[in-house]
């Protein structure tokens, strides 16, 4: 017996040291973030670890999990990025603890290897500045120190509630707890001082980043924004937007247009220090500041943005009103060379698309330089100030949010961002409808029913869209009037419905009098396709 109650009692304090040394390794990780927030405030403020390890692992993560993780968490995929990361600083950091004060300097050299990969992943971003490597160096020396210290107590503890059992083992044949002398004093001093020191790191740390963005906040200055009026409006027709409950609206809010991009963070830009750089196989670089932008003069137009990740029947896509400039005027400054067929579009976090050159300088198709969105200026999410926006091309070629910099090149010498993710160099849209309402999983009661929904087909336009029930004839739906060929259309089909569950298809033409395309394809390497199928419930 006395044998079994020793065993238990050792294993309940080695898993008190554990935990012990477990909890050290996180408070040390939130000394090493605190820092870097800290010094980040005061000399770089790109270089967080948290948001630049990140950034790498959006570049380098392959093509399939990015889209699983766009397909289940939507616009929350880099929260749920950025949780998972914190859970593995929090584990990891754990782990340091644990070899801190098992083998020491283990922990140490496992901290100093994560400060070495946060350099990396900081000073390889696009943008930084030359001291952005000095934060997370600091952090990572403010980090092993507290480490060092904490560990250290607690081995000292360990030390000392050891030599109190032996003392007190070898004068009595019946072990007795502890008594309190050195040991509980050691212990105390470890609880106080992980205590202070894990509640100083989180004050230090959440007060420098919420200092940052305080400072740095743009959205003050996009606020006090005021662009001029457009030389030319858009005009929507009456009959444009249905009235039919549940359909999309004809122009999506702000609030709720999509967004999918490998920022991990908005970039914050202001106007006034932004500029636009436009080189390459050109007669001369061009180099233009806001203001010379929006002096060219900014027109209204009515787009509808399509990206590729969505699936059909998805929600990746999104109509509104945009104020901007041609980028064919642009461009005409800067003199495009014979042989060119491409421009790199390159945004200020160093993300790239490549658009046709073609698609730019078309007289007939309306690209722009956006710098408001459905009467606002761009929303920081959206681009602010300054993004494309390309009717009848998928976003990852041609809508660069953040944009800084139009180099006119060729297909064959540069590539863009995607391009080597499995994705192709040029992607126009296929065109495609997609049902509203009913919606799946809610049952509707029988009798005359809307079926709704929207159909796109940038830069041609939608002619007709066709709808079938439970595989039977495919009778027409009634379209609204289009705002123009770059914008969808709403359509909607009466349907008495009788109870039960029942198969509805959907699929469109377009004014070229092509039919949407029935088989099915992957999202990579240039955009989903298939006929939407929804099953409904009529009760």
């Amino acid at each position: 017996m006395k044998a079994i109650g020793g065993t238990v009692s050792e294993r309940g304090r080695r898993g008190v040291y554990i935990t012990s040394a477990a909890v050290a390794g996180v408070i040390s990780g939130l000394v090493f973030l605190a820092a870097t927030e800290l010094m980040a405030l005061l000399v770089a403020r790109e270089a967080s670890p948290v948001l630049a390890v990140g950034s790498f692992v959006i570049d380098v993560i392959p093509q399939p999990l990015k889209e699983l993780a766009i397909t289940t968490f939507g616009e929350y995929d880099k929260i749920a990025l950025l949780v998972g990361l914190g859970l593995a600083v929090v584990i990891a950091s754990a782990i340091a603890g644990v070899l801190q004060t098992a083998r020491p300097p283990l922990g140490v050299i496992a901290l100093a290897i994560a400060g070495a990969l946060s350099v990396a992943a900081i000073v390889t971003r696009a943008g930084v500045t030359p001291l952005a490597f000095l934060p997370p160096v600091i952090g990572g020396v403010a980090g092993a120190a507290a480490l060092h210290v904490l560990c250290r107590r607690l081995r000292a503890w360990q030390r000392s509630a050891l030599a109190a059992r032996r003392t007190s083992e070898s004068a009595s044949s019946t072990p007795v707890s502890p008594p309190g002398g050195t040991a509980s004093l050691d212990r105390r001093r470890f609880f106080v001082l992980s205590g202070i020191v894990g509640a100083s790191a989180v004050i230090v740390g959440l007060t420098a980043r919420a200092v940052s963005a305080a400072t740095s906040s743009v959205e003050a200055i996009r606020q006090r924004l005021r662009l001029p009026a457009p030389r030319s409006s858009v005009s929507i027709p009456a009959g444009a937007e249905l009235d039919v409950p549940g359909i999309t609206p004809l122009i999506t809010p702000n609030a709720d247009f999509y967004r999918v991009d490998t920022a991990l963070t908005v970039p914050a830009i202001d106007p006034a220090t932004w500029r636009l750089v436009v080189d390459g196989m050109v007669d001369q670089r061009v180099e233009l500041s806001f203001d010379q932008l929006v002096a060219m003069g900014l027109d209204e137009y009515a787009i509808t943005l399509t990206c590729v990740s969505n699936i059909v029947g998805g929600e990746l896509v999104g109509n509104a009103l945009w104020l901007g400039v041609p980028v064919r005027d642009i461009l005409r400054l800067a003199g495009p060379q014979s042989g060119a067929d491409m421009v790199l579009s390159r945004s200020i976090d160093g993300y790239t698309a490549s658009t046709p050159l073609s698609a730019l300088t078309d007289d007939g198709l309306d690209a722009i330089l956006a710098v408001s969105m459905n009467g606002e200026p761009l929303p920081l999410e959206h681009g602010f100030p300054v993004r494309m926006v390309v009717p009848g091309l998928y976003g990852y070629v041609s809508a660069t949010k953040w944009l800084t910099q139009l180099t006119v090149t060729t297909f064959e010498k540069d590539e863009a961002y995607w391009t080597p993710r499995g994705y192709s160099a040029e992607a126009p849209i296929k065109f495609s409808s997609r049902i509203d309402t009913p919606k799946l999983g809610k049952s509707v009661p029988a009798g005359r029913i809307p079926i709704a929904g929207v159909a796109w087909a940038q830069s041609v336009g939608i002619q007709a869209v066709e709808v079938s029930i439970d595989d039977g004839d495919w009778q027409q739906a009634t379209l609204s009037t289009p705002i123009n060929d770059d914008t969808w259309v709403q359509w909607v089909l009466e349907w008495d419905a009788v109870p039960g569950t029942h198969y509805v298809s959907v699929r469109a033409i377009n004014k070229n009098g092509e039919l949407q395309l029935e088989e099915p394809a992957p999202i990579a390497p240039d955009g989903s396709s298939g006929w939407q199928r929804s099953l409904i419930s009529i009760t």
